[in-house]
């Protein structure tokens, strides 16, 4: 990777993605899309503060715009790292293995290089979630004529939640038989997916309600 996609223009991005190049890939677009979530709860937290409604709400609100603009960041950096990494393991992959010595060693890349593309869309989905987390706090009350984006903010939150589990199950298989990766990653996903449409779909609710 010569730069981070974080700092290249939306048609830049969305044509880097739609190269026959892998890389970037699923991976760095579910982080986006999650920062994409967090940018847009920031929005409304921006749009509600200040509000005579909403001045109960004042410390919560200073709260998520806090929450909300870190995982932002971190999702931002979570998409260059899913390139740097799947980058890794292509790399590890052309490797010679002519030799049992060049073999060994390029299972051990393979290996670890594996293990980096696994952790990096757990953490991808674990900071979506806590969008998610936040754009659920921000429903009941934020600014009315923008509510509509924060559902908009919580599906692809959510989106980042998927996109983010994909990528960990489709590498799981590609780590050594011992690795306890394997087991924990699929326990790290389960909280994170077990309810997952049941808070959009609340999320979605409260939003359709505040709109009638």
């Amino acid at each position: 990777m010569d730069d981070r996609l974080s700092d290249l223009s939306v048609t830049g991005l969305i044509d880097r993605l739609a190269t026959s190049d892998p890389i970037p890939g699923g991976g760095s677009a579910a982080a986006v899309a999650g920062a994409m979530g967090a940018a847009l709860v920031r929005m409304v937290v921006a749009l509600t503060t200040g509000r005579p409604i909403a001045a109960e709400h004042e410390h919560e609100l200073a709260q998520i715009e806090a929450a909300a603009r870190a995982a932002q960041e971190t999702l931002l950096r979570l998409a260059d790292e899913d390139a740097t990494a799947y980058d890794a393991v292509v790399r590890a992959r052309r490797l010679p293995r002519d030799s049992d010595a060049e073999r060994e060693a390029r299972q051990e890349q393979v290996d670890r290089a594996t293990r980096e593309a696994t952790r990096v869309p757990l953490r991808t989905a674990a900071a979506a979630a806590s969008v998610l987390a936040l754009a659920e706090r921000l429903a009941p009350y934020g600014n009315r004529n923008a509510i509509s984006d924060v559902a908009v903010g919580a599906l692809l939150a959510a989106a980042a939640i998927r996109g983010a589990a994909l990528n960990v199950r489709i590498n799981v298989p590609y780590l050594p038989e011992d690795d306890p990766l394997r087991t924990d990653a699929e326990e790290a996903l389960g909280p994170l997916l077990g309810d997952l449409e049941a808070r959009e779909e609340t999320v979605r609710t409260r939003v359709e309600e505040r709109m009638r």
